[in-house]
């Protein structure tokens, strides 16, 4: 009983440090400053075109901690992510706080 008990305490807290899901447009209303991705040289050659999905990990602050790649041509992915580390927002806030948060982003490499 101890065990589950101790289990459902650290679950919780565990819980509590999760970062805060946002969606595309609470994201989007939220960027302070953006930077454009750098279309790809060998892209440009190759006509390598399309979207590219990332999930943005914002810090309290408002700055991009971290990027994982959801979709995309890989040739298009890196330089996506590395213009979205680049970014700032307003910090996104839970009960009046400001907590990390997780945005989707997406783009569109089109010539």
């Amino acid at each position: 009983m101890t065990a589950v008990l101790v289990a459902l305490f650290l679950g919780a807290g565990l819980a509590q440090d999760a970062p805060k899901k946002v969606t595309k447009i609470e994201g989007l209303n939220a960027v302070t400053s953006k930077v454009p991705p750098e279309y790809p040289p060998i892209a440009k050659q190759l006509k390598i075109e399309g979207p590219v999905e990332l999930e943005a990990l914002v810090t309290e602050s408002g700055t991009v901690e971290k990027v994982n790649i959801v979709s995309g041509n890989p040739v298009l992915t890196r330089p996506a992510s590395d213009a979205v580390k680049k970014w700032k927002y307003a910090p996104f806030t839970t009960d009046g706080k400001a907590v990390k948060a997780l945005v989707p982003v997406s783009m569109t490499f089109k010539m």
